[in-house]
């Protein structure tokens, strides 16, 4: 862990820790954040949510990742997005306030913070893509890629994707139906594109992934 990276893990853990249990509810859509939630340990994502009650998820969290971005820096403003745990999370909860405070008073740290913004503005960039560009196949190549990146263990010649997704956290990450991913799926583990071990998919064949996919 470097130095911005511990500095930004001390501050928050002078406050209590929440647990969350997989599929449970950080944050809903339309209630005011109570503090700035730092993700100590699990998975989370951001759910865009339609009028008709469809999901779609726009980012995954890790450990090390806080939220939510437009309330923390603009203040008091219900939240548009709803926040779930992808698995048993931790998450320590500091208040706005003091969390602004060590953002402008520590050079490093707010490097560190501008960066993990980046970091999520440019995989929400991807996102968009997905949903404007190719068929399910290509989009569902391209979520795989991207998961594989940015949560992959390389082991031999395969990629481990570390979050255990289900198959609806996979179509909310495409953008089409639980049933159209599964049989997706199945075709890509049929033509030995990926497999899996136990709940975790692993990437295979890369290079015809990269073919099909929509970048």
């Amino acid at each position: 862990m470097d130095l911005a990276k511990k500095k930004l893990y001390d501050f928050f853990s002078q406050f209590r820790i929440s647990k969350y249990s997989k599929g449970g509810t950080i944050l809903r859509a339309g209630d005011l954040a109570q503090g700035v939630y730092f993700l100590k340990s699990g998975y989370a994502k951001l759910n865009a949510i339609s009028r008709e009650g469809k999901e779609l998820t726009m980012v995954i969290y890790s450990a090390g990742d806080f939220f939510p971005v437009v309330w923390t820096f603009f203040g008091e403003r219900p939240s548009i997005y709803s926040y779930e745990a992808i698995t048993d999370t931790q998450i320590l909860r500091a208040p706005r306030e003091k969390f602004i405070e060590i953002v402008n008073a520590d050079k490093e740290i707010l490097v560190e913070v501008t960066k993990g913004i980046i970091v999520r503005f440019q995989s929400a960039l991807r996102r968009m893509q997905y949903l404007t560009f190719g068929n399910a196949s290509a989009k569902l190549a391209s979520v795989l890629l991207v998961l594989g990146r940015d949560f992959g263990v390389v082991k031999k010649s395969e990629t481990e994707v570390q979050i255990p997704l289900t198959h609806k956290d996979i179509a909310d990450l495409v953008g089409v139906t639980r049933e159209t991913v599964s049989l997706e799926l199945k075709k890509f583990d049929r033509k030995g594109y990926i497999g899996y071990n136990k709940k975790l998919i692993v990437i295979r064949d890369k290079k015809t992934l990269e073919k099909k996919a929509i970048f």
